[in-house]
């Protein structure tokens, strides 16, 4: 009986370990893009300057960093889920492209899914 409870919470944990892991290398390679040439024209769009592309993929590595750190996991996915609920605004009302901001508003609604997963616990 021991056993079994043991051996749920060691795959519970993997999992978590796994989920977090793969969060992190996500937006790891998303903030690193940020500093490619690849997004000027985007962020020229925005119209706040080439600094908040910059900023904006510090803030995704910074995240995605904080994700894998078990004392820091909550605030990395906060930090996460509201540049992605931003971008999501961003896409919405600045760059009027409202099907663009799907993908940012499923991510910023996934790291919350899965933060209140990990609090349940």
């Amino acid at each position: 009986m021991f056993e079994q409870a043991g051996a749920r919470d060691s795959r519970s944990a993997l999992t978590d370990w796994l989920l977090r892991g793969a969060i992190a290398a996500a937006f790891a390679m998303f903030g690193a893009e940020k500093f490619t040439d690849q997004w000027v024209k985007l962020f020229g769009q925005i119209g706040i300057g080439q600094w908040f592309r910059y900023f904006t993929g510090a803030v995704e590595v910074l995240g995605g960093v904080l994700v894998l750190v078990p004392q820091t996991v909550t605030a990395g996915l906060a930090l996460l889920a509201c540049t992605m609920a931003s971008a999501s605004l961003i896409w919405v009302f600045l760059l009027g492209q409202p099907a663009n901001a799907i993908v940012t508003g499923a991510f910023c609604i996934g790291l919350v899914l899965f933060w209140l997963n990990r609090r349940g616990r």
